[in-house]
């Protein structure tokens, strides 16, 4: 029998979300700058200087993607969880929360998102999906829907370059 699944499993992932990213918030723009010589020197490969990102761009990046949180968050509450949105994002969070803990070993330290990964993220997306089982929520896990993690990361922080990037002042641009 499928009960009803609690606010707290569909409304939390904006939630711990929002924790999460706060930690990102406070740290990614400056943890690029502050790590890159001792980055560089181990992963040449990498184009260090393309990945540093202005504290700007970080705040719009987050705004962005507080947008998909919340409408897979919204989209999990209407459907009581059942929503392939809601359970694709579930499952991008989760991810995510991995990516966190190889990148720290990866670079052999702190990395933005680290410390809430295996407090909040890990936690609470193992918790989220056995609710959804407990409730008898049909859980859609796709290999194709996690496909979609980079695409809307990378989605994100692209339209971020764009609407923070410095914009040439053109000739008619004038105030008067």
């Amino acid at each position: 029998m499928m009960g009803q699944v609690p606010k707290t499993v569909t409304w939390g992932l904006l939630a711990a979300w929002a924790v999460h990213d706060a930690e990102e918030l406070a740290t990614m723009a400056t943890w690029v700058r502050d790590n890159r010589e001792r980055l560089e020197e181990r992963f040449p490969q990498v184009p260090w200087a393309r990945l540093e990102v202005s504290q700007r761009h970080v705040n719009v990046a987050i705004g962005l993607m507080a947008g998909v949180i919340a409408a897979a968050a919204a989209d999990g509450a209407r459907t009581d969880g059942r929503s392939p949105l809601f359970q694709t994002v579930l499952a991008g969070f989760g991810l995510h929360g991995l990516v966190h803990l190889a990148q720290a070993a990866i670079t052999r330290g702190y990395t933005p998102g680290l410390v809430t990964s295996p407090l909040v993220v890990l936690p609470f997306a193992a918790w989220a999906w056995r609710r959804l089982k407990a409730e008898g929520v049909p859980v859609r896990g796709s290999t194709a829907g996690l496909l979609w993690f980079p695409v809307v990361l990378g989605g994100v922080h692209a339209l971020a370059h764009l609407l923070t990037r410095p914009r040439k002042p053109r000739e008619n641009d004038r105030w008067f």
